[in-house]
């Protein structure tokens, strides 16, 4: 895999039983690049290793008097050097590799799992915690993925000069190799409090994160109301947190950096008393006790990569329990099962659209108003008519056309279904971007912004491109729209939905933040342009209502009347008190009843 051919065709299904397992399951996703990595690393440290022979011999011929041999020896660390650029070179761009394809792995698994559940994944995890972990901790879990074939490299590079001294000089290797053992598991009993801290540090840090995203989202709202200053001040409070685990945490690192210190500088101070020992009493010659030494000091190489590697593990576990946290989500009910397909390949359900557990019935080609007394109810209505997860404790699943939404694969649910919720999310790029959408063709763009009623809104990016052009379609729209007034965002939202041109679109409150004359615009238009679309609107509008074809009235969570708006303005009093807001016809229509 090369950095070129991101993204990955097919990121693959992750196993998300345990952060662990999940690492091991994206590092298996890459063995080649792992292999690669292994192999440069092994090669680099190597040709260190084989510096301090060469140093060695060189003292030895230089004793010896030997010229021939000390050229040789000149000749050796020429090619020494060379290889070990070239392995250094090599391995670095092996090792950035495999961290750039294992981020975006993790990336493309995180979008995939976003878009599967939609607006149900930030009601189980908080959205400052998705946004800590798809960019965070994407990082975390890319550099153990990168450090661990570099401490795979030193591991072999290390127990092999180990080998080596205890060939050459048991005694000596011996006490290399202890000390050695001695270094590394030094640190393990200081990992357990460094996890802990770091999984404080980011916990805090997250929270941080979702109430300066929360802050933001609402400034608006809040310099209304001067909330300004307490939401600051909660947001200090936060950051002072967080510094403080930060501290703490950077404690227990320097902690185990000045451990990874001495304990090397103790070992060196034994080889270098054991060595000189050895050499007076005649067992090593110059030569020889400098390779020594040299290789003992390149021992301390390969140790800094096991420090780094075991960080790296630390610090990549709880991002990826968290990672797992969001990948392991499903769909409610098992809809994620049975797909809908025969030999001819997909089958895209279409026909009435149906909901077993209200009697809602929405009829094919036609604009279907739905009023409910229940603002939430309306709200989880919608979201299981696109067939998207069932909440707990709802019934069964809505149906198009006799088949039930959640028995059909997601995608073919959603290609039939488009739902619009009440607070559409419009992302920042320019207005030919945001309109870019999967659409069937049959409505253009210009069609949907009439239908919308946006001319007011194309004035606007008209004076907002960065090019001068005055092209509205060039309009630099800000993150979320924030530039933009609720109405403004709402009708964008409305025109997007609308050139996708779904078999079904179910639209929740698309005008609650527009003005009067605008929503009997948008209302006509919406007739218009979907004639001969199902359509379903969520409203208690009586311009949008006036509009519709049949109007259903959902009370208690199930259909209590059906008709035009204005045979049940006169037939029935419930419908008549939440389209007028008047309470008190229904607390008198309950007392008659």
């Amino acid at each position: 895999m090369q950095i070129r051919d991101l993204p990955h065709t097919d990121p693959g299904q992750p196993d998300v039983r345990s952060g662990f397992r999940f690492l091991v399951w994206l590092f298996r996703c890459q063995l080649g690049g792992q292999a690669k990595a292994l192999g440069w690393g092994t090669l680099h440290m190597a040709s260190i290793a084989a510096l301090p022979v060469a140093m060695g011999s060189a003292i030895a011929a230089v004793v010896d008097d030997s010229g021939r041999r000390l050229l040789a020896t000149g000749a050796f660390l020429v090619a020494i050097a060379l290889v070990m650029a070239f392995a250094d070179a090599m391995l670095h761009r092996a090792a950035v590799t495999n961290w750039i394809t294992a981020a975006a792995r993790v990336q493309q698994l995180l979008a995939r799992q976003t878009a599967a559940l939609g607006g149900v994944l930030t009601r189980r995890v908080a959205a400052g915690e998705v946004v800590k972990v798809s960019t965070g901790d994407v990082e975390k879990i890319g550099w153990f993925v990168e450090s661990f074939s570099r401490f795979a490299a030193a591991v072999v590079v290390t127990v092999s000069v180990c080998a080596g001294l205890i060939w050459f000089e048991p005694q000596l290797g011996l006490l290399v190799a202890g000390g050695v053992a001695a270094v590394v598991l030094s640190v393990f009993p200081l990992l357990p409090a460094a996890i802990r801290r770091a999984e404080f540090e980011r916990s805090k840090s997250g929270r941080a994160t979702e109430l300066a995203s929360d802050t933001v989202a609402g400034l608006r709202v809040l310099r209304g109301i001067g909330g300004e200053e307490l939401f600051l001040d909660r947001y200090r409070k936060a950051s002072q947190e967080v510094r403080s685990a930060s501290v703490r945490n950077a404690r227990m690192w320097s902690l185990i950096d000045a451990v990874q210190v001495v304990m090397p500088g103790l070992l060196l101070i034994a080889v270098v008393w054991q060595g000189t020992r050895l050499a007076l009493d005649g067992r090593l010659g110059a030569g020889e006790l400098v390779t020594v030494y040299g290789a003992v000091s390149f021992l301390l190489f390969p140790l800094r990569l096991f420090t780094e590697a075991a960080m790296a593990f630390t610090f990549s576990r709880p991002s990826a329990r968290r990672a797992v946290r969001v990948l392991g989500l499903r769909r409610e009910g098992g809809a994620e099962v049975a797909p809908c397909a025969d030999a001819r390949g997909p089958l895209r359900p279409a026909g009435e659209l149906t909901d077993p557990a209200t009697g809602l019935r929405a009829a094919r080609g036609r604009l279907t108003a739905v009023v409910c007394g229940a603002p939430d109810f309306a709200e989880r209505l919608a979201e299981r008519l696109g067939g998207h997860p069932v909440m707990p404790g709802d019934e069964a699943s809505a149906r198009l056309g006799g088949v039930a939404l959640d028995e059909v694969p997601l995608a073919e649910a959603r290609a039939a279904v488009l739902v619009q919720d009440k607070d559409p999310v419009l992302l920042s790029g320019t207005l030919a971007e945001l309109l870019d959408v999967p659409s069937s063709g049959r409505v253009d763009a210009e069609a949907a912004l009439r239908a919308a009623h946006c001319h007011d809104v194309l004035e606007a990016l008209s004076r907002a491109t960065r090019d001068g052009s005055r092209d509205p379609m060039r309009g630099v729209i800000t993150e979320r729209a924030r530039s933009l007034s609720g109405g403004q965002r709402q009708r964008l939202a409305l025109a997007r939905s609308l050139i996708t041109d779904p078999e079904v679109l179910v639209l929740d409150e698309p005008t609650s933040a527009v003005d009067a004359h605008t929503e009997a615009g948008i209302a006509q238009g919406l007739r218009s342009l979907r004639a001969g679309r199902t359509t379903v609107v969520f409203t208690s509008s009586p311009l949008m209502l006036d509009q519709a074809d049949e109007v259903v009235f959902v009370d208690d969570g199930a259909v209590a009347a059906v008709g035009s708006h204005r045979e049940l303005l006169g037939t029935t009093p419930a419908y008549r008190a939440v389209v007028t807001r008047d309470t008190e016809t229904v607390q008198l229509a309950e007392e008659s009843a």
